[in-house]
């Protein structure tokens, strides 16, 4: 698995679709994953530190995971179906026990984003899906 990080966030407040730009950490590809704007709106806010009253969905999650005793681990993104991205979190008790559950990949990140936890993609849909790509 190769780690990733959030490079970039395409809104467009006109269009319901956004984008997401996930780069190699120690390498120079990069793919997009095409997002809901709700989702990126959650990760812009939370990357920009906007604090709201409430908690919003994914907050909440974060919230519910730590009052399980658990901790949100990693996102690791390891389909590409028919160009539609598959992801799991990973999952990690206060006994260590590990725990994965299937995710949409942008509710993965904006997860991972709230958590601290790390990002990673598997070669095969790194290799697919990469839109720039200098290691032959």
């Amino acid at each position: 698995m190769i780690q990733v990080e959030l490079s970039k966030i395409i809104i467009d407040e006109k269009r319901q679709d956004q984008i997401i730009v996930l780069k190699e950490k120690n390498g120079d590809r990069q793919f997009p994953i095409v997002i809901g704007f709700l989702e990126a709106s959650s990760i812009k806010m939370k990357l920009s530190n906007v604090e709201t009253p409430r908690p919003l969905t994914h907050d909440l999650l974060l919230l519910i995971v730590q009052s399980l005793d658990a901790k949100v681990d990693q996102l690791v993104i390891d389909k590409l179906v028919n160009s539609t991205f598959h992801a799991k979190v990973i999952l990690k008790t206060s006994t260590e026990e590990v725990k994965t559950v299937d995710a949409r990949p942008s509710d993965g990140v904006a997860l991972a984003v709230r958590a601290g936890a790390p990002i990673f993609v598997e070669e095969e849909v790194l290799k697919k899906a990469s839109i720039f790509n200098t290691a032959e």
